[in-house]
């Protein structure tokens, strides 16, 4: 099917234009943080007259290897895994409320940016939410978890709209100019 996606690369994302008869697909994604209802609100305000359908992916964190091989322990813990479960429902449940269609999945990864992106080849998403911290400096960023929406944003070939838990919005990246950069 063909669709149509108009976004402003200057922004880091604008708003998904479907073509006629596509009803639009929104993906809200979280590296394990809970979704707040500023997300929710923003994919809703995604999908024209509430019309079209909302995944929520959650992602239960895979601490490492051992010896660079899997190892069952350093796996998700039932109680992690729990928390992952609730963070989906309450998501579907406020999606529900609002009466759009919702599904919802748990991957268990060591890089939720790269799961992201095998969900969005896999679905037929027109645009990701997701809940962010303020950006840090690029040599902090590397380091932290909670930096990964920042890490989705930079990658997807769809519009990533990010919602900072203050109502600011994302605090877009400093652009250089040409003056200084010469």
């Amino acid at each position: 099917m063909l669709r149509l996606l108009i976004r402003n690369r200057s922004t880091g994302g604008g708003r998904a234009v479907p073509a006629t008869g596509h009803l639009p697909h929104v993906l809200i994604a979280s590296e394990g943080r809970a979704v707040s209802d500023r997300v929710i609100s923003r994919a809703a305000d995604l999908l024209p007259g509430g019309k079209g359908r909302v995944t929520v992916l959650t992602v239960a964190r895979l601490w490492g290897t051992s010896f660079g091989l899997p190892n069952p322990g350093l796996r998700p813990s039932k109680r992690e895994m729990d928390e992952q479960k609730e963070i989906m429902t309450s998501a579907l449940d406020r999606l529900e409320a609002l009466g759009i269609e919702a599904d919802g999945h748990i991957v268990t990864t060591r890089h939720p940016a790269k799961s992201i992106r095998r969900k969005l080849h896999k679905g037929d998403f027109d645009a990701i939410v997701m809940g962010a911290d303020p950006r840090r400096p690029w040599f902090m960023r590397g380091f932290m978890w909670s930096q990964e929406p920042w890490r989705v944003k930079a990658t997807m070939p769809v519009p990533v709209h990010l919602v900072c838990p203050d109502g600011s919005g994302p605090v877009p990246a400093p652009r250089r100019s040409l003056a200084a950069a010469g």
